[in-house]
């Protein structure tokens, strides 16, 4: 027996002046009645708590974790997507400014996100690379961040050269932690790939492939994303204007997230753009609402998803009005949290509840303990004269913890 799951159509989901318009025809799925001893029951929850809900062999699941405008606010952060798939592979697209809080919200531990795949070098599409970096140290990533980037017209505005230039900017970070905690994650592994080759595979592990295609962006340089795995097919295109390469190689994704910025009317009214300024930006460096819509009824995704706009009550209309211009099929209107859970017989639309108390969880790969040898960096006499040390205090501290803990730790001279 079956059992029709309803229509998503124009639904909207309020949360303190948070507006999301969906609209999915979902597929049939198995009845899990105790008849059934083949099936395993879930609870089919209206809401995605992080860490709660393992993924079905077959299952992918995309998170919103920055789908805003360049500058970051606490409601959007920018550009990023969190891509899991079933085989427990977990990649980024993306990291721009803001977003490595709602990484943190997620509930995985670090040392399992180490792929990010940058569409290309503005700030707000990998401004928060550092925090993921370093900060995932901290929080006990084990492993090596793995960045894959594109090349440019000259070496010095590719992802090579940037992310080499990130490393010496942070020197005096990266050298005053090694030798005082595990810093075996304190290193980048740096692909950079070239920009125009269209439908090149980039990554091929585990069962994944994931190929690029030109993007056209202001400079030469940007790409979009295809990744396929398990008959499945995400499409990302970072920014882009609406292209060739992109009307060819996502035709037919399963999830096809595509640049839909804010209207030229908003840009006017909110920002004080001159006219001038906001059709430029909106509609000829970026992708403007109507123009989204043409590449989605030319693609045909099972479900398109706008982003890279503030999605507010006021702002929304006039997108969703540009876009139904020209297109009438599934649609998603991006907001932070957003999250879509999709396998071969249907597509999930939810909202992630967040714990803003969380912590980073811990590494899945027991830490070690500081090598004191490895130490780049210590104190210069002068500051270490300035110390003052109030021994009788610290050795009650390091008491307490071996006692608690069964460890032998020194307090140092």
């Amino acid at each position: 027996m079956k059992k029709m799951s309803p229509t998503l159509s124009g639904i909207v989901l309020g949360a303190v002046g948070m507006l999301v318009v969906v609209s999915l025809l979902a597929a049939n799925y198995a009845d899990t009645s105790a008849n059934d001893s083949t099936s395993q029951v879930v609870e089919d929850r209206e809401v995605y708590y992080p860490g709660t809900e393992e993924l079905a062999p077959d299952e992918m699941r995309v998170i919103a974790c920055g789908t805003g405008m360049p500058n970051a606010r606490p409601k959007q952060a920018a550009a990023c997507w969190l891509v899991e798939l079933g085989n427990g592979d977990k990649f980024l697209f993306d990291i721009g400014t803001g977003s490595a809080e709602r990484i943190s919200a997620l509930k995985i531990p670090y040392n399992l996100i180490d792929k990010v795949f940058l569409g290309h070098l503005h700030s707000d599409h990998f401004g928060d690379l550092d925090a993921l970096w370093i900060g995932g140290v901290v929080a006990n990533r084990v492993v090596p961040l793995r960045v894959w980037g594109p090349s440019s017209l000259e070496p010095k505005y590719g992802t090579k050269a940037a992310l080499e230039h990130l490393e010496k900017s942070l020197a005096w970070d990266i050298d005053t932690r090694v030798g005082n905690t595990d810093t075996r994650g304190l290193f980048l592994e740096v692909t950079e790939f070239d920009y125009r080759k269209v439908n090149q595979v980039i990554y091929q592990e585990n069962g994944v492939t994931i190929r690029t295609i030109p993007a056209i962006h202001i400079f030469d340089g940007p790409v979009s994303f295809l990744l396929e795995w398990n008959g499945l097919k995400f499409a990302y295109s970072s920014d882009t204007f609406p292209n060739k390469w992109w009307m060819e190689y996502a035709l037919d994704s399963d999830i096809a997230i595509h640049e839909s910025f804010i209207s030229p009317e908003s840009l006017i009214e909110k920002q004080n753009f001159t006219p001038e300024a906001a059709l430029n930006v909106g509609t000829q460096i970026h992708t403007s609402p109507a123009q989204f819509g043409k590449v989605m009824a030319a693609t045909k995704p099972r479900l398109a998803v706008a982003y890279h706009f503030f999605n507010d009550f006021d702002t929304v209309q006039p997108i969703l009005r540009d876009i139904r211009m020209t297109y009438d099929g599934p649609l998603a209107l991006a907001t932070d949290y957003m999250v879509f859970n999709i396998t071969k017989d249907d597509i999930r639309v939810r909202m992630a509840a967040i714990d803003e108390d969380i912590w980073p969880q811990p590494s899945t790969i027991p830490l070690l303990p500081p090598d004191a040898s490895m130490r780049r960096t210590a104190l210069s006499q002068e500051m270490r004269d300035g110390r003052v040390v109030h021994r009788d205090v610290l050795e009650t501290v390091y008491a307490y913890i071996n006692e608690k803990f069964g460890s032998n730790v020194k307090l140092p001279e």
